[in-house]
């Protein structure tokens, strides 16, 4: 279980941000486990200038000179090396050496953290995965994201992308519908980072609607697809069917690997309990370990998931008020 009473016994106050393609989302946080929401402005995502005048604004109104430092969580790649950043989803940062440049320019140390990692740790610590010592966490949103978190602390490894499980994985291109033991061939998909087949073109809700197509010719939302499956549509039930193999494999190939014993799922897809259920079913098919019980659990965060978790980051830092 892990172990963060020394790292947050004091419950210092700390300030966080959650930066999306859309939205800014600035919060303070006095306790573990608890953020309040304090200003969310929109995110300018193709003028660098602007963004640091935002960041830079939101700071001197709610946070002051105080020189208290703020953990940004954010999607994107960050070399732990260099801090260099690849976001794809705001542009205007993407290449820059963001902690260091946001650090100068708001007078206070940045630290940026992905928002998947900062999802996995209040999952792990706050969550659905509180008491376990290895907690994987999957973000099944638009598309695939992950993030592993051990004794209590991301495991970014050298890459710093330990947990980006969407990519690098190859889903199978054979899929038994029914169980017979006859497989059907299935075409791998192309991959937005390139490569064919991985977990990312088929694990997410455009994934789920473009493996409907591949397999029925038909345009469907996710919801409406969902929808169909839950009142026995056949359609929609070989595609889940097959969704469900194909996310199944790799994902039990995670658990084998990193040794995690509870996987909670986030992301709009994790709405749907009964998919999740059919995917822990499945999941529990396919892993060496036998589990008993329940591994791939609903998530306990939904919105404010990747603040708590920043939040977590800052006290593990040392990032506390004076």
């Amino acid at each position: 279980m892990p172990d963060t009473s020394v790292e947050q016994g004091l419950h210092p106050r700390v300030f966080v941000a959650d930066i999306g393609g859309s939205y800014i989302r600035l919060g303070v946080s006095d306790s573990p486990g608890s953020v309040r929401l304090v200003e969310s402005v929109p995110t300018p995502v193709d003028s660098w200038e602007a963004f640091g005048a935002t960041l830079e604004a939101l700071a001197d109104r709610h946070i002051g000179e105080t020189g208290s430092p703020l953990v940004i969580s954010m999607a994107g790649a960050i070399d732990p090396s260099s801090g260099v950043i690849c976001a794809s989803n705001v542009p205007c940062v993407s290449g820059r050496v963001l902690g260091a440049e946001l650090s100068s320019r708001l007078r206070r140390r940045i630290r940026i953290a992905n928002d998947a990692d900062c999802l996995a740790l209040a999952e792990a610590v706050e969550g659905a995965g509180a008491g376990h010592d290895v907690v994987f966490c999957v973000v099944l949103g638009s598309g695939v994201g992950g993030g592993l978190v051990v004794g209590g602390r991301v495991a970014g490894g050298a890459s710093g992308i330990a947990g980006e499980w969407g990519h690098g994985l190859l889903v199978s291109t054979s899929v038994d519908f029914d169980g017979t033991g006859h497989a059907q061939p299935v075409s791998a998909l192309r991959c937005g980072c390139g490569r064919l087949g991985c977990v990312d073109t088929i694990g997410g809700a455009r994934g789920l609607e473009r493996l409907n197509t591949l397999l029925n010719g038909e345009q469907k939302d996710s919801h409406a697809l969902l929808d169909d499956w839950q009142q026995g549509g056949e359609r929609a039930r070989r595609t889940v069917s097959a969704w469900l193999a194909l996310v199944s494999e790799p994902l039990a190939a995670v658990i084998n690997i990193t040794g995690a014993s509870v996987v909670p799922v986030c992301g709009g897809l994790a709405n749907v309990a009964p998919l999740i259920d059919a995917l822990d079913a499945a999941v529990r098919k396919r892993t060496l370990r036998e589990f008993r019980e329940r591994v791939v659990v609903p998530g306990a965060f939904r919105r404010e998931g990747g603040l708590v978790g920043a939040a977590i980051i800052a006290r593990q830092d040392g990032a506390r008020e004076p």
